[in-house]
């Protein structure tokens, strides 16, 4: 019998580098609700907007219209966006002192 790990339990087992780009939104977006899991909320994401560059540049609202994905865990895709965003201007920054 195969056994579907969940995304956090992958993250912890085999490392971010194991999992999908829809199973680390997944792990941002936190839980699902009744009938519908986090993860289907991010391939929900994933299948609107294709890549997540394209996913990462969207108005908060736009996100909202997913199933499950309401302003709090748009406001955290959000924040996780940033956060990538900050750290490749900061490596730029160092690769260009270089």
């Amino acid at each position: 019998m195969v056994q579907i790990m969940k995304p956090g339990r992958k993250l912890v087992e085999l490392g971010a580098a194991a999992c999908s780009d829809a199973e680390i939104l997944a792990i941002l977006i936190g839980s699902g609700g009744s009938n519908y899991s986090a993860l289907d909320a991010a391939n929900k994401l994933i299948e609107r907007y294709g890549t997540l560059a394209a996913l990462m540049d969207k108005p908060l609202l736009d996100l909202t219209t997913i199933r499950g994905i309401k302003a709090t865990r748009a406001i955290r895709i959000s924040a996780a966006y940033e956060l990538a965003r900050r750290s490749s201007d900061i490596l730029k920054v160092k690769d260009n002192e270089a």
